[in-house]
């Protein structure tokens, strides 16, 4: 049995002392409450009714708003019983909050977006966010406008809109809430036609490379489980898996840098203190550690190290991490040690200015000085006579390049961090080449 009433949340109320009207939503002894966005004066609630009281200006009209409100979730609760769905009281409180069963495609997504962005996971976020402005760029692309013309004003859109970002013009909650309010895309409109002309937009348009296209599906999969999970469309219009869509993941080659090479960036003479100099020292002490993350390098601190190992606890998942630290990273750490202020200060001098409470801020550097890094190895490949894409995150591709074969899987399983063995095999199959290349050599000199 289902509980629904109206009532005055008054352990919320607000500086100028209203507080806000609820709809009480009781199942199974739990409860749940679901805001009408309205607030009055504790003195014009009536609780033994469950009304604003006729004192209040306009309370006949807000009785009016209260009452549908309450209808709405009783519709929801009496569908599911002629349907014979058990709701959850989460789904009821998810389903009023968005009008019943009226919910979009990039309604939902924003949701989940917004509470990434609550929870700091921001990379995830931000990504997110950038997968929903592709797919409203395929639903109002004109077709009929030649192929270089819709490329130009699509590049056009997106470079105002990192502009506008960047000098704070707009708000990142903003371009969030925009896309809550859009109901252009139901989910029955998401079909194998749909992912299709989808998949060749991204191709042609955005100018993607498969791997890139495949995340954007997977995104687009997790938000039609969403919604399946809370009964918000039927699992027959799924589109994904059996003879309907398959996502493939593919990746090119992963090429990492020799043992060679990288003794010539070890020995380059770089000037002490400079941009360059600390892209140097950044990426080797990614290197050194079997490709750390470069997020996670820049946020270390002097208290992370303990009796010559290092302890600290990745930011993708979370997972602690202790390892010794090898000789030539210690060279690097003891650069470093002037600019020691504290025992729980930053190694690295990126993040020293950050608030460190505020870890949009946190992201934000780390990002930028990520990005900044990137041009600057440019610089050090040409220097070091290198061919190949030097960036911050061939550090991991080159730590599994030297290891080749001569260390056991489920040892570099902890040194990469996988949660899964297979993960590992998969990623080290890249730059192991003994066998293939004996078999060749089999065949052709034979």
């Amino acid at each position: 049995m289902t509980s629904i009433r109206a009532v005055l949340r008054t352990n919320k109320i607000r500086k100028d002392g209203t507080s806000p009207i609820a709809i009480r939503i009781t199942k199974s002894r739990r409860t749940k409450y679901v805001f009408t966005g309205k607030y009055i004066l504790e003195k014009d609630w009536d609780s033994a009714t469950s009304k604003v009281k006729k004192s209040f200006e306009n309370s006949s009209r807000l009785n009016a708003f209260i009452r549908k409100k309450i209808r709405e979730v009783e519709e929801i609760t009496d569908n599911a019983e002629i349907s014979n769905q058990e709701l959850s009281l989460n789904q009821i409180k998810n389903k009023a909050k968005r009008g019943a069963d009226k919910v979009s495609f990039f309604q939902l997504s924003a949701e989940r977006i917004k509470q990434k962005h609550l929870e700091g996971v921001y990379s995830v976020s931000k990504s997110e966010l950038s997968i929903l402005y592709n797919i409203n760029e395929f639903l109002t692309h004109n077709p009929n406008l030649p192929l270089y013309k819709s490329q130009a004003e699509i590049k056009k859109r997106r470079k105002e809109r990192i502009s506008n970002a960047r000098a704070g013009r707009t708000k990142f909650t903003d371009e969030i809430a925009d896309f809550m309010s859009n109901q252009n895309l139901n989910f029955s409109e998401i079909d194998m036609s749909f992912l299709k002309n989808y998949k060749s937009f991204c191709a042609s348009h955005l100018e993607q490379k498969s791997r890139t296209i495949s995340n954007q599906l997977i995104f687009i999969r997790t938000i039609f489980n969403l919604a399946i999970k809370e009964n918000l469309v039927d699992p027959k219009i799924y589109p994904f898996g059996g003879e309907n869509e398959r996502i493939k993941l593919t990746s090119g080659n992963k090429i990492g840098l020799s043992r060679e090479e990288v003794k010539r960036i070890e020995s380059l003479d770089l000037t002490k203190d400079s941009e360059i100099w600390h892209t140097r020292n950044i990426w080797l002490f990614s290197y050194y550690f079997a490709g750390m993350r470069i997020s996670d390098v820049l946020e270390l601190k002097w208290s992370d190290f303990i009796d010559n190992r290092l302890y600290y606890e990745m930011n993708k998942n979370h997972k602690p991490v202790s390892l010794k630290i090898p000789e030539q990273a210690q060279n690097i750490l003891s650069e470093y040690s002037e600019g020691k202020r504290s025992y729980h200060d930053f190694v690295f001098p990126f993040l020293k200015k950050a608030d460190i409470s505020n870890n949009k801020e946190v992201f934000t550097k780390s990002r930028n000085a990520a990005q900044h890094f990137n041009k600057y190895l440019k610089r050090i490949a040409k220097m070091c006579d290198i061919n190949k894409n030097l960036s911050n995150h061939i550090a991991r591709h080159t730590f599994g390049n030297i290891a080749g074969d001569k260390v056991h899987p489920l040892m570099l399983q902890k040194l990469y961090r996988h949660s899964d063995l297979k993960t590992t095999i998969q990623y080290q199959s890249n730059f192991i080449h003994k066998e293939a290349d004996d078999a060749l050599d089999s065949v052709i000199n034979s």
